[in-house]
């Protein structure tokens, strides 16, 4: 399979992934052989990119099956919790949604393919829920990295995929407004970590671990974050990996920055708030641990070539293996041979495509 930009998708491709609801189900399946109608509409519901079927690239797969069904049943949980926080006062109401996300936490950490667990494809109307759910995602397999132990990764992850629990609280047509928000518009958006908080308070299960992380997850280690301009080791470790995790897929997937931002950018964006905006060893780690280019992905080299990305390199999250498949001038298919951008040092990635 391959990750394709959607003005790239032909009629007749077959969907590989399915795409879901924000609250879980099925929008539209894999296995689903897309025509012009279908393209239209998945662009128009705000969708960037979709996994397609490919002959030349049938040993890529992202799916996790397992994975799929947890994703799906902890999606529906976060979204009642977010159209109903009354649920996290109801003690077996949110016992019920926290071992939904355990089992899914519990599954990342013991189980996960890094490789098949990320990039969930993103609509408007599924757009929180799937930032929250990547953010939980990438937190826990950060905090894996960093040898944090099970109950502690349990922690992470709910305070990961409840970071934005506030938001519930903001007004819908400033959170519409998102990045044309007026002064007064934005001083109501920082509130939510602050209000996030005290929805998660009403619940005396939930640890003060994670409601610091809440709390704290737009704090910055150079004291100039918010709510309390707290600074280094007075942020908790919690909050500094959900900030930094928060942070890319805000940038790689909201609609207000992905036309702008390529996940190139996204990357050095962490990489250079190091030590002023994110904590030092949570970016090390960071970058240890997370590619830039997803499997499957298409994109073009410093000579022009392009290719599809069929194996990443540890440690060297910008130089991955790619496979050629069709001629950079003509665009028509040629026999399949492989780049890995770790031995031949001469060429870079210019951009994904």
């Amino acid at each position: 399979m391959k990750l394709e930009l959607i003005d790239r998708v032909e009629a007749g491709d077959v969907l590989a992934k399915s795409i879901l609801t924000f609250d879980g189900r099925i929008l539209l399946k894999e296995g689903t052989k897309l025509n012009r109608l279908y393209i239209n509409k998945i662009r128009d519901m705000g969708v960037f990119y979709i996994y397609v079927l490919d002959n030349e690239l049938s040993d890529i797969d992202v799916n996790d099956n397992s994975l799929v069904e947890l994703k799906r049943s902890t999606m529906g949980c976060v979204s009642n919790v977010m159209k109903n926080t009354i649920l996290i006062k109801d003690r077996k109401g949110a016992l019920d949604v926290i071992e939904v996300i355990e089992e899914l936490i519990r599954y990342i950490a013991e189980n996960a393919d890094i490789n098949k667990s990320l990039y969930e494809i993103q609509t408007q109307s599924n757009q929180r829920y799937v930032h929250c759910m990547e953010v939980c995602i990438r937190s826990v397999f950060l905090g894996r990295s960093m040898k944090l132990k099970k109950d502690q990764l349990k922690e992470l992850g709910i305070a990961a995929i409840l970071h934005d629990i506030g938001m519930t609280k903001v007004s819908p047509k400033v959170l519409e407004k998102a990045g044309n928000c007026t002064p007064e518009e934005h001083l109501l958006l920082k509130e939510h970590p602050q209000k996030g908080y005290e929805i998660l308070k009403q619940n005396m299960r939930i640890p003060e671990s994670v409601l610091n992380a809440v709390l704290q997850h737009h704090e910055r280690v150079d004291g100039r974050g918010y709510p309390n301009g707290l600074t280094g080791d007075r942020i908790s470790k919690y909050a500094k990996i959900i900030s930094v995790c928060d942070m890319y897929d805000l940038v790689t997937n909201n609609d207000n920055y992905k036309k702008t931002f390529r996940p190139h950018d996204a990357y050095e964006l962490i990489m250079g708030g190091s030590s002023c905006i994110f904590d030092e060893e949570v970016v090390l780690n960071f970058r240890k641990t997370f590619s830039v280019y997803p499997l499957g992905s298409c994109v073009q080299l410093s000579n022009g070539v392009e290719g599809y990305v069929v194996k990443q390199n540890e440690y060297f999250p910008d130089r991955p293996v790619l496979r050629v498949i069709y001629d950079k001038e003509s665009k028509l298919s040629i026999a399949p041979h492989e780049i890995d951008l770790i031995k031949d040092i001469n060429v870079v990635v210019k951009c994904i495509i």
